[in-house]
């Protein structure tokens, strides 16, 4: 089955109930798929074929599912892109992919204005205003045809594009299929008991593949309503937790620990919450348990990675909960873990992470090079460092690989260090991750100066924000003498 057809079955299935909460909105699953049809069709005029690109850049609003599940049900590529994304990413990112269409926010149309003289092939902009009824977005969604014929599509085609930080700097464009995403659609009903009466909360961006098949596609395939928030404010997400009698979060460390730590949590009746997942970055052991107690619910924790759709391992309701184990392997992936000669180490010994199954992508768009560095022989290389033991548990022990996860993003130095170094102030740097009890780790670059120049802190970080997410811009900059 592909993705179209599992949401036209689901929409089918539960027509007049609630999809989407978001703001003082609701959309149900039959109101879902009329937007979706009607955008599908709109693509088709624009004439946009099977495999072709269409580029989404949007927070986590109602549109972002509309666009997600029209580009899919023409048999196109939906390329998600952070909206993070400064003019300058932007510029490769749509030129690499192939883009022929950008759906974006209209706050961000001065980005595509920029560098749409450099991008020939992306030749059309959809913007989106979700708070006008007479956007181009919904002036398209609205107006129909509400049904719309799928083209054949087979399950092993591609159907997402996702941009992973590049090892030497430029981003990587990670291929899933149909399959790969349809695999990890059933993990919240097989492994945590998850019932279409369950209600969902998306917090982590859509843009995001752990957002995308664990608060989107794997909820709403069983016909869950999810509320959909587009801000990280622990207040919010409380508020919803109790209007909304939320059962299910899967996010990022920072929000557990936000929501642990907030000294008015106890106003709010959280009493509805039963599953919570945590993955993208290493939840601090400490607190597992005291979250787990103060909401009395499951908090277990789950690892993955972009070229693995993500999920590979996690801990389960059926199994004992290992403290500082992400868990056991997913149904239908295998993980263990090689030596650098690659071969399998015995069991409890450290190694590299290896990962092969249903869930492992296609490849690295346009990239043979690039993706035979990271699957050889079926297996995906993760570059985390791991021990399995007898019972199949995976405990991380570190990277192999020079990266810095902060607020469940993956950074790698060198793309920052070329930004850097590229600062006519800059003689030479080194970035590195600080450890950072909300985001995991946050981005710290030491920095030489060119002699008789004068290196400004703020010039220097104006000139980074510039041409990199905000995410990836260094949060503490040390001048240094020399690079050891």
């Amino acid at each position: 089955m592909n993705i179209g057809e599992m949401l036209d079955s689901i929409c089918s299935q539960y027509g007049g109930k609630t999809a989407i909460i978001f703001e003082d909105k609701t959309i149900s699953y039959g109101d879902l798929q009329r937007a979706v049809n009607s955008l599908a069709n709109h693509l088709k005029r624009l004439e946009i074929e099977k495999g072709d690109k269409v580029a989404i850049m949007l927070p986590n609003i109602p549109e972002f599912v509309i666009s997600y599940f029209a580009i899919l049900k023409l048999g196109a590529v939906a390329v998600t892109l952070n909206v993070m994304s400064t003019s300058y990413e932007l510029r490769y990112l749509l030129g690499n992919s192939d883009s022929k269409v950008f759906i974006t926010v209209a706050q961000s149309a001065k980005r595509y204005e920029e560098i749409k003289k450099e991008i020939p092939l992306c030749r059309q902009i959809l913007l989106v205003d979700h708070e006008s009824p007479s956007s181009p977005f919904a002036e398209v969604t609205g107006k129909g045809p509400f049904e719309f014929s799928m083209p054949p599509v087979d399950s092993g085609e591609p159907a997402v594009m996702i941009y992973t930080a590049g090892l030497i700097g430029d981003p990587l464009g990670a291929v899933l299929t149909h399959k790969n995403l349809f695999s990890q659609t059933t993990l919240f009903q097989d492994l945590f008991g998850g019932k279409a009466e369950d209600h969902a909360m998306a917090i982590i961006p859509f843009f995001h593949t752990f957002g995308a098949t664990a608060m989107m596609l794997g909820v709403m395939s069983i016909g869950c309503t999810v509320t959909i928030l587009d801000q990280f404010n622990i207040d919010a997400i409380l508020k919803a937790i109790e209007r909304d009698r939320v059962t299910y979060i899967a996010a990022v460390p920072r929000v557990f620990l936000g929501m642990l730590l907030y000294e008015e949590a106890e106003k709010f009746d959280t009493r509805s919450l039963r599953i919570c997942i945590t993955g993208g970055s290493t939840m601090p052991l400490q607190y597992m348990p005291a979250f787990s107690k103060k909401f009395g619910c499951i908090l277990t924790e789950g690892y993955g990675l972009t070229e693995a759709s993500p999920v590979c391992t996690v801990g389960r309701m059926s199994m004992p909960i290992k403290p500082g184990s992400i868990g056991t392997a997913i149904p239908g992936v295998e993980v263990k873990v090689f030596d650098d000669s690659g071969r399998e180490v015995p069991t409890g010994q450290v190694g590299e992470l290896v990962v092969r199954g249903i869930n492992v992508m296609k490849g690295y768009y346009k990239d043979e090079e690039a993706t035979a560095r990271v699957i050889k022989n079926g297996w995906l290389h993760t570059g985390d460092l791991a021990r399995i033991d007898e019972k199949g548990y995976v405990f991380l022990t570190g990277r192999k690989k020079r990266m810095i996860i902060t607020s469940g993003f993956n950074v790698y130095p060198r793309e920052v260090e070329i930004i850097l170094d590229r600062h006519p102030a800059v003689k030479a740097s080194q970035v590195i991750g600080k450890p950072d009890l909300m985001r995991g780790e946050i981005v710290k670059a030491l920095v030489v100066r060119q002699p008789n120049e004068a290196a400004d802190e703020r010039a220097i970080l104006k000139h980074c924000r510039t041409y990199l997410s905000s995410y990836k811009v260094p949060r503490e900059i040390v001048f240094v003498d020399n690079l050891n």
